[in-house]
């Protein structure tokens, strides 16, 4: 007899209600005193149903554009949105004319340093689950708050931290106007108040970082011959040093036993790395488009001294000016810096608590570690980072971080 004839009929289970799918209001802003200049974004995550304030984030960016800053304050209201509830759906609220009309598809986007940004933008969430509306800038006077407190903090040698009391304030400042109709007003006077109620240490214990260990993969054929080696050449893979340097890398980590997660550049030569690793370490390798190398253009594959000679003038440029593309189109260093300021906030979100190794580039490390010490653009020339060395920074829950180690490379003696 049939097994699969003599079973009785499987009555279909009742399919569990769906939940209604949650709705957010993001409100996001961002200024520069200067344009360029020292810039700063604020974003508020809002319950749609009530009104709520759920998230607030705000942060110093140093010196970038009025525009980068306000799409600094788009990202990060969205991944705040997306933590909550990758579900959601968003209505985004911004004065700034330019980034609604380009993520709504209206305007295109013609600036290089703005097409990166607007792509991660419609990445975080699926597409058709975020609306967009221009609204007036007394309207959006919570997200401008954030992103001025940002940028003061920014002047004293801060981090910008959220006060214990913001939503008492808040309420209070909203409560004292009510029938006034003034919220610019209120805003000043929180402001005020703020200054004085916040304390000017942060709570004694706001546990444990998220910590990242930035891994330089292993050597390729290219390294040693010093070759521009971006995310826009060759993709070589690891050569039989590199592999070797990998080895003794995992080695080094399974003894030290802290590595919880593994994420990687898409590139082969950092994926190769990380596989070794993780292998070692019994973990499975996340891929992270965030941590590729800078495209070096029309530089790739050759060695600094056959640059100058070519493209002396590019080069020059280059090296005046964070701004400056290499030639044939690459990626600048601000908007790598840019690239990498969203991507560690978002692993930083992802990874809150843990320690997790970060296989990537030159380049992207170092950004790393100048955006964690407040460094110059200029200073990603006078670090020396080695082939599969470690560095460490810790990102605390106020927003403040730590540089722990750089360019470590005893493990490979």
């Amino acid at each position: 007899m049939n097994d699969q004839a003599a079973r009785p009929a499987a009555r279909p289970a009742a399919r569990p209600a769906e939940r209604p799918a949650r709705g957010f209001v993001v409100e996001a802003d961002g200024g520069s005193r200067g344009n360029p200049g020292p810039a700063g974004y604020g974003a508020v995550v809002l319950d749609a149903a009530t009104g709520e304030t759920l998230v607030e984030a705000a942060e110093y960016l140093g010196v970038v554009t009025n525009n980068v800053a306000e799409y600094r304050g788009l990202l990060a209201g969205l991944y705040a949105a997306k933590e909550l509830d990758p579900d959601a759906t968003v209505h985004v609220r911004m004065d700034s004319k330019l980034v609604v009309e380009q993520m709504s598809g209206r305007w295109k986007i013609k600036h290089p340093g703005m097409k990166p940004l607007a792509a991660e933008a419609a990445r975080v969430f699926p597409p058709g689950r975020v609306t967009y509306e221009w609204i007036p800038r007394a309207d959006n006077t919570h997200a401008d708050r954030l992103a001025n407190e940002a940028m003061d903090a920014g002047a004293r040698g801060e981090q910008w931290s959220p006060s214990e009391s913001t939503a008492e304030l808040d309420a209070a400042a909203d409560a004292a106007t009510a029938g006034v109709g003034s919220r610019a007003a209120a805003d000043t006077d929180v402001r005020a108040a703020k200054a004085v109620a916040s304390p000017g240490w942060g709570p004694p214990d706001m546990g444990a970082p998220a910590t990242f260990v930035l891994l330089r993969h292993g050597e390729t054929p290219l390294t040693p011959q010093k070759r521009f080696s971006g995310s826009g050449g060759s993709d070589p893979s690891l050569s039989a040093v590199g592999r070797e340097q990998a080895e003794k890398v995992a080695a080094s980590l399974a003894r030290r036993g802290t590595i919880e997660a593994v994420v990687a550049s898409p590139l082969a030569r950092t994926r190769e790395t990380a596989g070794i690793v993780a292998a070692r370490l019994g973990l499975e390798v996340a891929v992270e488009e965030g941590l590729r190398e800078t495209d070096f253009g029309a530089w790739e594959g050759l060695t600094f001294g056959e640059v100058r000679d070519r493209y002396p003038d590019d080069l020059d440029a280059w090296l005046a000016s964070p701004d400056a593309e290499p030639t044939g189109g690459g990626e600048s260093f601000a908007v790598t810096g840019v690239r990498i300021a969203a991507t560690r906030d978002k692993l930083v979100a992802a990874y809150a608590g843990r320690t997790v190794l970060l296989v990537s580039h030159v380049t992207p490390i170092k950004t790393f570690l100048r955006l964690a010490l407040g460094a110059p653009p200029e200073s990603l020339f006078r670090m020396e980072l080695s082939a599969a060395s470690l560095s460490a920074v810790a990102y605390y829950a106020d927003g403040g971080a730590s540089v722990r180690l750089f360019n470590e490379t005893s493990h490979l003696r």
